[in-house]
């Protein structure tokens, strides 16, 4: 049970417009999501007279007003991004013409941003959905992807000409305090994790969240990729930090037992693993074992965009581990038990 290994130490998130002391010097922001999961969790440093915040939110006007009125009495310094999606970097050129705040991240993720709002190559649509139908996606909600369009664009209508490159080892000095860079992938190519040892404070971004598992997804530019390897690898890396850390997520609340997680994590991953073997018997496509991994209705297509990364995730790495025999017959791609 989670409850009985991670502890929460505040009940309830702050509201939308206002800024809630988690520990001295830190202050959490909750800001709207239009999906299914329907936050995040921003952070703002304190630095010096000024303030340095963690993401920036999805681009929305419900999130900029939000925005305002937490930074009515506050200078912002810079914007310290995790990755590129668009509820951690949608509002970051939008700060940074109303505040002035100058954009920091990871060089993988600056790119990333830029394939995908660009929609180049292997990033695009077109090439997702091509890459799906290879793995068994068909009918309603391969329409429903293709309708929707470049959500990715609304969500970050304009990325920054330039940034500040941060990367693993980086110390970032933030106040009085030093802030180390902790880069993880799986979830996204370069994702940087903060760790303060002075403070006990790891600001996780989406590598490590109390409550639900982070989303492990295959791009079609990269087909043959094992981002689930890369995960919990990275995950690994994180056991590394003291077991009583303080655990700021993007999603969910913050925690306290960090191995705890890291645990169940693990296992969850490998229980879904074992399934997938079960499952795969006889010849599947990944659409065809959504349903081992999601008992819950998929409801709509970005949820059928998760789910369909997430499988062909978990299909690539027990492939990758000779667990799982892959077979392309028609143009269709099926994965069988060997």
């Amino acid at each position: 049970m989670i409850n009985a290994v991670i502890s929460y130490p505040h009940d309830s998130p702050p509201q939308a417009g206002f800024a809630y002391s988690v520990h001295p010097g830190i202050r959490w922001l909750r800001m709207p999501l239009p999906f299914a999961l329907d936050h995040i969790n921003l952070w703002l440093l304190e630095d010096g007279a000024a303030w340095t915040a963690v993401d920036t939110g999805f681009s929305a006007t419900p999130v900029k007003e939000a925005w305002q009125q937490v930074l009515a009495d506050r200078q912002l310094e810079r914007v310290l991004v995790t990755h590129f999606h668009p509820d951690h970097l949608g509002l970051a050129a939008w700060l940074e013409e109303q505040y002035g705040a100058g954009l920091w991240m990871t060089q993988s993720e600056f790119l990333a941003a830029q394939v995908v709002h660009a929609q180049i190559g292997g990033w695009s649509v077109p090439a997702m959905l091509d890459f799906f139908v290879q793995h068994g996606l068909v009918g309603d909600p391969v329409e429903g992807l293709r309708a929707r369009g470049n959500v990715y664009a609304r969500g970050v209508p304009v990325i920054p000409h330039t940034f500040r490159r941060i990367q693993d080892g980086d110390s970032i000095a933030v106040g009085d305090h030093h802030w180390q860079v902790i880069v993880g992938s799986g979830h996204s190519p370069e994702h940087a994790c903060l760790h303060c040892a002075d403070l006990g404070v790891l600001i996780s971004g989406d590598m490590v969240l109390p409550r639900i598992s982070t989303n492990i997804a295959v791009f079609a530019g990269t087909p043959d990729a094992n981002p689930l390897a890369w995960f919990l690898a990275s995950l690994d890396r994180l056991r590394a930090l003291p077991a009583d850390t303080l655990v700021l997520p993007s999603h969910g609340l913050p925690f306290r037992g960090l191995h705890a997680r890291i645990a169940q994590l693990e296992a969850h991953h490998a229980a879904r693993c074992d399934d997938l073997l079960d499952a795969c018997l006889a010849p599947k496509t990944a659409a065809e074992i959504i349903p081992v991994l999601f008992a819950r209705p998929l409801n709509d297509p970005h949820q059928v965009m998760f789910a369909m990364g997430e499988a062909i995730a978990h299909l690539n790495y027990l492939h990758q581990a000779r667990r799982l025999e892959r077979v392309a017959d028609h143009g269709i791609i099926r994965f069988a038990r060997t």
